[in-house]
């Protein structure tokens, strides 16, 4: 049974952080599968990677924690879907490779579906009552598109998707973010050993950058750095020191005239936007286990020519020495002697949103 006694207040000056117990028992994540993952929006893809339809291509969303087979379907650029990739006769795979398709055949029985996921055909109905019904159709999620990045969500009804993406439209929409092109040789990803949520902390606040990213903290004025709590996510604004690459900003912009090296957006519960002069590093978090997470690291490049300046020059190696001291606060929240910590007024704010959303969200169970 989980404990609800958490103590995270609304005054950050006298909050206390999420219980230990939260990152180290499974069944918090047992818990968070359902009411966070589930019906929370997740990014399944971007147009720079797909082929123009008729095409399928089959994903399992979130393969260690929700487990769930879906496919986008794609008829044409403007008719696609997300559909479930289970047969709605005996349960088995439908679709095993991405690939142009015209029609979804199961492969076990004959079962065939159009790319709109409905009934069309099976072997050996004769007899069969009340049949076809709803039921025989492909389940579908609802299919959102923000700039060319397109995100579904399994249980949708947590949070209204205009509202979860508006204020990163609000502040960076005036980036050509759709023409962004995809680098798959700087993608990656990496296996941390901590839990999901001690990842997402260390992301929310810059309160470490002085001592633990040495590089990072010669390109960011952090006595300018900025955390602004949102209802459905954080940003955080990394100003830049003098000579050092930054955003040409609109005069609309509410930035305009600040040296901005860096937007660091995070959208509850796992998904960083991290914005630079030459492009887009988006990171998604998946829990493993509880006390293992994969991130994925998308790179998109505007600026070629501004990959090795600035904030956003070197990811890789911020991201190895972020993975370091996570996972040293993962080995150090196991001990008995641990409760629970405090909260630095000024530097985690981010950390505090966090938490509260996930304690509204644990109270509400």
């Amino acid at each position: 049974m989980l404990n609800t006694e958490f103590n995270v207040t609304n005054d950050i000056a006298s909050s206390h952080t999420l219980p230990g117990a939260f990152y180290r028992e499974p069944a918090y994540l047992e818990w968070a599968a359902e009411a966070i993952f589930a019906p929370s929006w997740q990014v399944i893809g971007h147009a720079s990677v797909l082929e123009k339809g008729p095409f399928v291509y089959p994903f399992i969303l979130h393969p260690d924690l929700l487990n769930e087979p879906l496919m986008l379907s794609i008829e044409s650029d403007q008719d696609m879907r997300v559909l479930s990739n289970v047969c709605t006769h005996r349960g088995n795979i439908i679709v095993k490779e991405a690939g142009p398709r015209r029609s979804l055949v199961c492969g076990y029985h004959g079962r065939r579906f159009d790319l709109k996921g409905c009934f069309r055909h099976m072997p050996e109905t004769k007899g069969m009552k009340n049949f076809p019904s709803e039921r025989d159709n492909l389940p579908s999620l609802p299919l959102r598109d923000w700039k060319g990045f397109y995100f579904t969500a399994l249980e949708p009804g947590l949070i209204p998707f205009d509202a979860w993406i508006e204020s990163m439209e609000d502040r960076i929409g005036w980036m050509p973010v759709e023409t962004f092109a995809y680098d798959a040789e700087r993608s990656k990803s990496y296996d941390v050993e901590a839990n999901w949520a001690l990842y997402c902390d260390n992301y929310l606040e810059g309160f470490h950058i002085p001592f633990v990213h040495p590089e990072l903290n010669q390109d960011l004025d952090y006595g300018q750095y900025e955390t602004i709590p949102m209802d459905w996510g954080v940003l955080q604004v990394g100003i830049g020191n003098a000579g050092d690459a930054v955003f040409d900003l609109p005069k609309d912009s509410p930035d305009y005239g600040k040296p901005v090296a860096a937007y660091y957006y995070w959208l509850f519960p796992n998904v960083m936007f991290n914005f630079y002069p030459w492009g887009l590093s988006l990171n998604i978090v998946q829990p493993i286990s509880s006390s293992r997470t994969r991130v994925e690291f998308h790179t998109y490049v505007w600026r070629e020519q501004l990959l090795n300046e600035g904030a956003g020059a070197d990811v890789d190696t911020v991201e190895l020495q972020d993975e370091d001291i996570v996972e040293s606060v993962q080995r150090g929240i196991q001990s008995r002697l641990y409760k629970q910590g405090r909260f630095s007024p000024k530097m985690e704010t981010g950390v505090h949103r966090f938490h509260q959303i996930i304690q509204s969200l644990i109270k509400q169970k």
